[in-house]
């Protein structure tokens, strides 16, 4: 056989797979129209007379199942009374996926052969059947209505003519074509972001140039600018974007003063993380006459700088939120603003908006305020400063100052706090321990997680693990920004109490779904716990008595992450249905503009509305909340992505150590384990249990060895050891040490 008849037999072979998809196609072109077999077989380019005999026998086939329908003798057309949905598609890291659509309560199993090119996350038109063998539902995808993404982050492997770019993300079954004149000076080996032009149909392959040789695997920033890549987040601001923040007027003019209430005498401070750059909030106290205090929660005035139809706003708006990667934070707003002139530094005035509360002893609110302010930060702490004096002194009519140690200091030497600080900080903590309380009391849900943190290098190498916990000064910051967050959302949201009908901003989150916590009180059922369902009530009181009795436990960290998510996920919306997790009817933020948009956009509106404005449109700003929502989405899994990929890293000098972990996942490929002492977790492949042949028991979440009846199951302790580290992918693969 000749080079090009075999090149031929093969197209043709192609074509004959996917020839159910293929008819699909051409009918589907106009649902009207109808064709015999030969007019389809030309269609397609199929001329000999095999080839157009299994044309017939497909469509005498799809006519036996109703997807065609047979109009006139021999002449087809496609079936309109077929179930065609259009959903989403999800792929499975085996090269599998799901269908979900609002037309189907559960979703829908697609096998691999079944995808029709469709990708994670696309739009896609699918047509459900039931499967032969049962009354399970199939989906078969027969369009792709839009492509979720076509940009991937891969390594590429380079022929002399050609290449394929090896994407990281498991979830992309196909690796890319690169021809060569669309290398852009990439070589073999480099990590490269590469998009897709083109997936011709006879192609297993989508077509593809690069665009972007980000260096060589493993390299540190390499894989960190490839984790901003791989979820669409950018690493830089464009020149012209630095250009319009520096240009930004930044003296606080006498005119911008008398426009604002001045509180610059106000005793006012910042507490955040040692690291922090960024200080977009800071909180004022005064004792009032009446007995009563006046607490100022003050936030950077970003709105005042950031002006609508702006290339900066523009910019903002496309963030819509920081990144916080491992080693790096990717911010909103060019460091200029960030960092400098919106950052709450001490001994500097800055223009604010604030949030001002006057309250008794017992944290009620007996007034409040809002509005633009100029404000005058007296005191930076960190975290561990506040909780410094939270832990040493107490609340007494004679407060004397506090000398901050050495240990603590975040300047490396003593100082002394001035005994009004001191006194402000023990009774805001006092304040916030009264109001956390009722907030637990009336239904919120207190998910107070372990942070995995790591101490790096001068080269960003992880060279310890430690874990981050929530104190009381981290909750004192805590409790009045949700107070400040709520009562925003009230003050525009409710009049009279009922809903005002005002376009707002809000943070919303639904309550629970009843199968995903029926799913959760299976799993936690083998360890002894249980949860109560009967009502709203009930749900979040032992949701907090489960968190609180596994706080400390080997399986802690696991039922946490199964508990959140049995939730649902908060989001950005107009549309106000309240917080289910805080249990506030009314919830917005207003408390982080220099590292979220929807807070600008909060603030924007809460002026509007304190000047008297009319309310706007709706739907322009529900866009904006769904454009918001899905980039916090993307950060948030970059961010995971990254401490993933410092798991691994860290691991990697580890490989002949012995590990205790607990099981955390059972699959019919293997158990996952994660590791007690610093949270990373791993595969140990059911392959690599050499002591009996295990197979996967779904009911009892276990892999059960078939001579020894001994099983491996979910919350089991365990001892593990590295077997084998991929930066690349992420991933660990651990080998278990049996008895």
């Amino acid at each position: 056989m000749t080079r090009k008849k075999k090149k031929i037999y093969k197209k043709k072979g192609r074509v004959i797979k996917d020839l159910t998809r293929n008819i699909f196609k051409i009918l589907n072109e106009d649902s009207e129209k109808f064709y015999n077999y030969k007019q389809i077989a030309a269609k397609l380019k199929i001329s000999d007379t095999d080839g157009k005999t299994q044309v017939l026998k497909k469509l005498v086939e799809l006519t036996a199942t109703k997807k065609v329908k047979e109009i006139d003798r021999g002449k087809f057309q496609i079936n309109a009374d077929r179930k065609y949905s259009i959903g989403t598609l999800d792929v499975t890291s085996n090269g599998n996926g799901y269908f979900i659509s609002d037309d189907y309560e559960d979703d829908i199993f697609i096998p691999n052969i079944n995808l029709g090119k469709g990708l994670h996350n696309d739009t896609v038109k699918a047509y459900v059947y039931k499967k032969r063998s049962g009354k399970k539902l199939e989906a078969d995808i027969v369009e792709i209505v839009e492509r979720a993404k076509t940009e991937f982050v891969g390594v590429l492997q380079k022929n002399k003519n050609f290449g394929f770019v090896v994407p990281d993300n498991n979830k992309m079954y196909a690796d890319i074509f690169i021809s060569n004149n669309k290398m852009n000076g990439a070589e073999d080996g480099d990590k490269v972001q590469a998009t897709i032009t083109d997936w011709p149909q006879n192609s297993k392959n989508p077509f593809g140039k690069i665009t972007n040789v980000l260096g060589k695997p493993g390299d540190h920033n390499t894989e960190m600018h490839s984790i901003l890549l791989e979820y669409d987040l950018p690493y830089e601001f464009e020149p012209e974007v630095e250009k319009e923040a520096e240009a930004l007027p930044v003296e606080i003019t006498k005119e911008e003063i008398a426009k604002r209430r001045d509180m610059r005498k106000d005793l006012t401070f910042t507490i955040d993380p040692k690291d922090a750059k960024d200080f977009d909030d800071a909180l004022s106290f005064t004792k009032l006459e009446n007995g009563n205090y006046e607490v100022g929660i003050h936030i950077a005035d970003v709105s005042h700088y950031l002006q609508p139809k702006t290339i900066l706003d523009d910019e903002a708006y496309d963030r819509a939120t920081s990144v916080y990667l491992v080693d790096r934070v990717v911010p909103m707003l060019p460091e200029m603003l960030s960092n400098g002139v919106c950052s709450l530094r001490p001994n500097e005035e800055k223009l604010t908006f604030s949030a001002v509360f006057e309250i008794n002893e017992k944290a009620q609110i007996v007034g409040e305020w809002f509005g633009r302010t100029v404000t005058y930060s007296d005191q930076r702490f960190a975290y561990e400063e506040a909780q410094s004096i939270i832990e040493n002194v107490k609340l007494s009519n004679d407060i004397k100052s506090y000398t901050m140690p050495l240990e603590t200091s975040i300047i490396d030497k003593e100082y002394t706090v001035n005994p009004e600080i001191v006194e402000a900080t023990l009774q805001l903590d006092k304040l916030a321990k009264i109001l956390r309380k009722k907030r637990m009391k009336q239904g919120a849900i207190s998910f107070d997680r372990v942070e995995v943190k790591f101490n790096l290098d001068e080269e960003a190498n992880p060279v310890g693990v430690f874990f981050k916990t929530s104190k009381d000064a981290n909750k004192l910051i805590e409790e009045f920004m949700l107070l400040a967050n709520r009562k925003v959302a009230e003050f525009i949201g409710r009049h009279q109490g009922k809903p005002s009908g005002k376009t707002f901003i809000y943070r919303v989150h639904d309550e629970p779904d009843v199968e995903k916590l029926a799913s959760l009180q299976n799993i936690i059922s083998k360890f002894g716990y249980k949860i109560n369902t009967d009502t709203k009530e009930s749900t979040s009181e032992s949701l907090n008595q489960l968190l609180n009795d596994v706080n400390g436990k080997a399986e802690s960290n696991m039922i946490e992450t199964l508990a959140i998510r049995s939730m649902s996920k908060a989001v950005y919306t107009t549309q106000n249905i309240g917080h289910y997790g805080l249990a506030f009817d009314y919830y917005s933020h207003f408390t982080s503009p220099i590292r979220r948009y929807p807070d600008v956009m909060t603030h924007r509106l809460l002026q509007h509305y304190l000047d008297g404005g009319n309310t706007p449109k709706t739907d322009l700003y529900e866009e904006k909340c769904k454009h918001s929502s899905k980039r916090e989405e993307l950060a948030s899994k970059a961010e995971r992505s990254s401490i993933k990929y410092m798991q691994v890293k860290y691991m990697q000098d580890h490989k002949d150590e012995v590990f205790d972990g607990v099981i955390t996942g059972v699959t019919e490929w293997g158990i996952y384990v994660e590791i007690s002492s610093n949270k990373c977790e791993g595969m140990v492949r059911i392959r690599d249990i050499k002591s009996d042949y295990y197979i996967f028991d779904e009911e009892q979440y276990a892999i059960v060895g078939q001579s020894t009846k001994h099983l491996y199951q979910l919350g089991d302790d365990v001892q593990v050891k590295v077997k084998h580290t991929d930066l690349e992918r992420k991933h660990l693969d651990f080998s278990l040490i049996e008895d």
